[in-house]
């Protein structure tokens, strides 16, 4: 669906700079936009490797133990079909805390870790299980604590303050997140109900 909207803005931006005689706007614009997408490109990938850094010390420290420590006992109220010592159980809460920090691209490859070990629990290999629609309802929301991406964006295109988004970003994920998990306790409930869990 998503390409279909695509295709419609662009023929039909195409169209309407062919209609005014002004079809050099559209080479223009499209070599701008080229353009500003490497350089934002550029710019996020040394936001990107100095939180990883930052990750990268603070595993070092013990910090990230400490706090998937903390997380844990929610992780297995949110995930309790996956064992407690199952691998798939770091790589979620690794996910979780890479997410928290908002380094969504850091995050990804241990979210697809993490649902690669959760289809090895899933009974059913052409269905996802409970488990991995809650990881895909949390991922989605995505609750953080610090929009490290948003922050470098932010200040590459000059803010005044970048970290005033904080506090925005910590209202709006947290309420996504509340009713991604209680859209997920709704479903799974409904789900238990029918197959006489």
């Amino acid at each position: 669906m998503v390409n279909y909207i695509w295709v419609f803005m662009i023929a039909s931006g195409v169209v309407a700079a062919v209609l005014q005689g002004r079809l050099d706007l559209v080479t223009s614009a499209a070599l701008k936009g080229a353009k500003e997408g490497v350089a934002v490109c550029i710019g996020l990938i040394s936001i990107l490797v100095f939180w990883m850094g930052m990750m990268r010390i603070a595993q070092d420290a013990g910090l990230l133990e400490k706090l998937a420590r903390l997380l844990r006992p929610l992780v297995r109220v949110l995930f309790p079909s996956v064992p407690p010592d199952h691998p798939a159980m770091g790589y979620i809460l690794s996910n979780m805390t890479a997410n928290l920090f908002g380094l969504g691209n850091a995050a990804t490859p241990m979210g697809i870790k993490a649902m690669e070990e959760l289809q090895k629990l899933n009974p059913d290999q052409k269905t996802a299980s409970p488990a991995m629609c809650t990881l895909l309802a949390l991922n989605t929301s995505g609750f953080t604590l610090i929009p490290a991406t948003i922050i470098g964006i932010r200040m590459k295109y000059g803010s005044v303050d970048p970290a005033e988004i904080i506090g925005t970003t910590l209202f709006a994920t947290g309420c996504a997140t509340l009713t991604a998990i209680l859209v997920d306790r709704l479903y799974r409930s409904r789900w238990e109900n029918r197959v006489g869990r």
